[in-house]
């Protein structure tokens, strides 16, 4: 087994088709198959199903490329320090809840680091997207919060998938709306001022869990609801049916703008304290970027405290 077949055995998993692989990394197709066949041999599984409409993974084949990922990204930072250089650009990636800081605090580490020498990916996703990324390594790191409420039920998943939870920050629960709204002038508001409204929240996908919420207080009986996909999507229907969310009260103007406010909801439950953090997988040091990217996350926060 060489690094040289995992790499091989990642690309052909991330492109999903062995000519598209080939293309990008400049390697025949019959030698490319030829690496994978002989992988498979020595390992004794099958990675890859194949079909005329491309390859997937089996379940061994993704098990395997957890670990894969891993060994490769240790290589990289090994050679980073150690070897001579080369010109293909390290990788960086971060998969997030949709938080604002969370990309404010990614374009400044992009200023830090030249985009020529670094390949950069931020993705803001569904939770289990962010655990799923981080525990395949298609990110190094990923953003989301607990509470009382998720969080046994998050820390179990971390667990199962070698992951860590590192706070950054804890918060309030906040009314997130826009400033034109009827509440927005409130020192606080109450749930019962919120019920001629419909309550925005992102869509989880079908696993119909309140624990994967990206909102706080999740399991109150909103009288309306409005799914969504994207933060500008929610902004927008904040201002045209008066809309709003529940949020760690973190507002980031240089990006959402200056209209929209955040109002400390009033609440007798123990649910309404957010920890914001990241999680990385366990026992794997960050890499160089990552290290960066946490300095600027708890930059931006400690200017909140």
């Amino acid at each position: 087994m060489t690094i040289q077949q995992l790499q091989y055995a990642i690309t052909i998993a991330e492109m999903g088709s062995m000519n598209k692989a080939s293309e990008v990394l400049y390697v025949a197709q019959p030698s490319l198959t030829g690496a994978m066949q002989e992988l498979e041999r020595e390992l004794g599984v099958t990675l890859f199903y194949r079909s005329g409409r491309g390859v997937t993974l089996t379940s061994e084949g993704e098990d395997f490329l957890t670990y894969a990922r891993a060994v490769v990204q240790q290589f990289e930072l090994l050679t980073e320090k150690y070897g001579k250089g080369g010109v293909r650009k390290k990788k960086f990636g971060v998969s997030a809840q949709h938080y604002s800081f969370a990309v404010k605090s990614f374009a400044q580490l992009m200023q830090r680091y030249s985009t020529a020498e670094y390949e950069f990916a931020i993705r803001e996703t569904k939770t289990l997207e962010v655990i799923e990324d981080v525990r395949t390594g298609k990110s190094e790191l990923g953003i989301l919060f607990l509470s009382d409420f998720n969080r046994a039920a998050l820390e179990k998943l971390f667990h199962t998938h070698a992951l860590e939870f590192h706070p950054l920050i804890e918060c309030d629960a906040y009314v997130y709306l826009w400033k034109g709204h009827p509440l927005a002038d409130r020192a606080s508001i109450r749930f019962e001022d919120l019920e001629p409204y419909p309550c925005m929240s992102f869509e989880q996908g079908g696993t119909g869990s309140f624990y994967f919420a990206e909102e706080i207080l999740s399991t109150y009986d909103y009288p309306r609801t409005i799914r969504v996909n994207d933060r500008a999507t929610m902004l927008n229907l904040m201002v045209a049916v008066g809309g709003y969310t529940l949020c760690s009260g973190i507002i980031c103007s240089e990006l959402n703008g200056s209209d929209y406010t955040a109002v400390p909801i009033e609440t007798d439950g123990a649910d309404e304290r957010m920890q914001i953090g990241y999680i990385s997988r366990r026992n794997l040091p960050l890499s160089e970027l990552a290290q960066a990217y946490v300095e600027e996350l708890n930059r931006y926060l400690s200017k909140l405290e």
